[in-house]
C-alpha cells in the first residue's frame, strides 16, 4: 500500500480535532473467557494475538503526513518505523471487580474506558489504539478500539476492526485489497499531462461540483439556527473529560413494535432515544427544552459492495427528538413521519450535507476553517444518534466468545452527549458518551432507555 491522499472529508475530520475534542470513533467489546480447561485464554492471553492480527491489517499501518501538493493536502504514508506494541496495551483492572462476570465488572471497564477514550491519538504515528482491559486471572475481558475519524467512518471501522477476530482471521488467505492491486498494475501508465478534452472535462465537472456545492450549502444555511434553544443538559462547555455508560435493549422487543408501528427498527430506536432522554431531564428535576432538541442522524453514501473503499462516504438526516411530546406511541410516529420526509428528501439536505459540502471545498479551506466549522455544529444540531452494523454471526478473540460490542462515537464542540447503536447476539447495544463534568449521570440514562422500551412493548395490543 503506497502514498494516497487524505479525501477532503478525512481531512475536516483531521483538521477539527483539539485537546479537548479528539476525534476518535471507539468500541467496546466485551470477551467471555474460552470454554474448557484447554482454552484458558483470557486478557493475558490474547494481548500478543490482538498485536500481531491489527499489524497484519494495512491500513493500520499507515500514517498521516502533509504534502506540499496539492497545497493544504496531506496523505497517508507507510510507517516504515511501525511497531504494533506502541498501539497495543494491557490495562489491568483490580479488586473483585476485575473477576466478576455481572455488572462489577462491566462498571470498571466503561470507567476505565471512559479514561482512556479522553486521551487523543498520537498524531505522528498511525491514528489508532487498542487497550485490552481485564484481571490478572481468567475471568472476562473488553478490548477498547480507538480508530481516528479520518482514518474511518463507522462501516469502515467494522470492516477494519474485524479483522482481529478469529472467524475474520482465518477466513483471510491473503492482503486485504490484492485483487485490486493487481488489476491498478494491469492499467497502462499515462501521462500526468491532461489533453484539451480532459481540461474540458475538469473544467465542466468543476463547474457541476461549484453548483452542487452551492445548492448543499444554501440547504445547509436553511437549517442553521442563530438563537438555538434546545435541552441545556445536551450542551455544554467543553471540559476535555469522558464518561462512558452501556445499555443492553431486547431486540426482539424493538422488533415487535416496529411490526405494529411500522417504519424501520432505526425509527424505534431514535424514538427509545428521545423517550430515554425525556425521562431522564424529569427524573433530574429540569423543564423540558423550549423547542425540541435536534439530532443529526449520520447515513452511508457506501453503495453495495463499497465498505472495502477508503475514506469516509457520509451524510445525515436532521431529526427534532420529539421531547415535548407525553405520549410514547405519538413520538413513535412523530419521528417515522420525520424520517420518512428525510429519505424522500435525500441525504443532501440540512446539517447532514455538511460532509457532502466538504468534498467540494479546496484542501486549504479545510486547514484554515475547521476551527469555524467545529463551533457551528452547536448551530446545526445538538446530538448525534448513530446506528453502526456489526456482522451477524458469532466472533470470538483467540477462543474467547464476544459477549458484546458497544460503539463509541466522538463529541462535537460545544455538545455534551453522543449515542451509537449496535446490534449483536439478540439486543441492541447503546454506548452512551459525554462529557464526564457535563452529565455525571450518565448511567441514569442509559437505564431510561430501557424503560422507554418497556413502555412501548406495555402499549402494544395484545396478541
Amino acid at each position: 500500500m503506497g502514498t494516497e491522499l487524505l479525501a477532503p472529508l478525512d481531512l475536516a475530520f483531521w483538521h477539527l480535532e483539539s485537546d479537548a475534542h479528539p476525534m476518535h470513533l471507539g468500541a467496546l467489546a466485551v470477551f467471555s473467557p474460552a470454554p474448557g480447561p484447554a482454552h484458558g485464554a483470557g486478557a493475558d492471553g490474547v494481548l500478543e494475538l490482538l498485536g500481531a492480527r491489527a499489524a497484519a491489517i494495512p491500513r493500520l499501518r499507515m500514517r498521516v503526513r502533509d504534502v506540499l501538493l496539492p497545497v493544504g493536502g496531506a496523505a497517508w504514508f507507510v510507517d516504515k518505523d511501525f511497531d504494533v506494541r506502541r498501539h497495543v496495551e494491557q490495562v489491568r483492572l483490580t479488586g473483585a471487580d476485575s473477576e466478576d462476570e455481572g455488572g462489577g465488572f462491566m462498571a470498571a471497564a466503561t470507567r476505565l474506558a471512559g479514561e482512556l477514550m479522553e486521551r487523543p491519538l498520537e498524531r505522528g504515528l498511525p491514528p489508532w489504539q487498542m487497550y485490552v482491559i481485564g484481571g490478572s486471572g481468567d475471568g472476562p475481558f473488553a478490548v477498547l478500539v480507538k480508530l481516528h475519524h479520518a482514518l474511518a467512518d463507522g462501516m469502515r471501522a467494522v470492516a477494519i476492526g474485524a479483522g482481529i477476530f478469529d472467524e475474520i482471521a482465518s477466513a483471510t488467505g491473503r492482503p486485504h485489497g490484492g485483487a485490486s492491486v493487481r488489476r491498478a498494475r494491469a492499467v497502462p501508465p499515462r501521462s500526468w499531462m491532461p489533453g484539451p478534452r480532459q481540461v474540458a472535462g475538469l473544467a465542466l465537472g468543476r463547474i457541476e461540483d461549484l453548483g452542487r456545492a452551492f445548492g448543499v450549502g444554501a440547504s445547509m444555511v436553511r437549517a442553521s439556527r442563530l438563537d438555538p434553544r434546545g435541552a441545556p443538559a445536551l450542551t455544554a462547555s467543553s471540559s476535555g473529560t469522558r464518561r462512558l455508560a452501556t445499555a443492553d435493549l431486547d431486540l426482539d422487543a424493538v422488533r415487535r413494535v416496529r411490526r405494529v408501528a411500522g417504519g424501520t427498527t432505526n425509527d424505534v430506536l431514535l424514538a427509545v432515544v428521545a423517550g430515554a432522554l425525556r425521562r431522564w431531564m424529569h427524573e433530574r428535576g429540569e423543564p423540558l427544552p423550549e423547542e425540541d432538541p435536534r439530532a443529526l442522524v449520520p447515513v452511508s453514501r457506501r453503495r453495495p459492495g463499497q465498505a472495502a473503499a477508503t475514506g469516509n462516504r457520509l451524510s445525515g438526516y436532521l431529526l427534532e427528538l420529539p421531547l415535548r411530546e407525553s405520549d410514547p406511541w405519538r413520538r413513535l410516529h412523530g419521528v417515522r413521519a420525520a424520517m420518512d420526509r428525510n429519505k424522500a428528501a435525500g441525504p443532501l439536505k440540512g446539517a447532514g450535507a455538511v460532509a457532502v459540502l466538504a468534498d467540494q471545498l479546496p484542501l486549504l479551506a479545510h486547514r484554515f476553517g475547521a476551527p469555524l466549522a467545529g463551533n457551528a455544529a452547536r448551530m446545526l444540531f445538538d446530538v448525534l444518534v448513530t446506528s453502526v452494523p456489526l456482522p451477524r454471526s458469532e466472533l470470538s478473540l483467540g477462543g474467547c466468545p464476544l459477549r458484546a460490542v458497544y460503539p463509541m462515537a466522538p463529541l462535537a464542540r460545544g455538545q455534551s452527549l453522543a449515542v451509537a447503536l449496535s446490534t449483536y447476539g439478540g439486543r441492541v447495544r447503546v454506548g452512551l458518551v459525554a462529557d464526564g463534568k457535563a452529565l455525571p449521570d450518565l448511567e441514569r440514562l442509559a437505564h431510561c432507555a430501557d424503560d422507554e422500551v418497556a413502555e412501548l412493548l406495555a402499549l402494544l395490543p395484545r396478541e
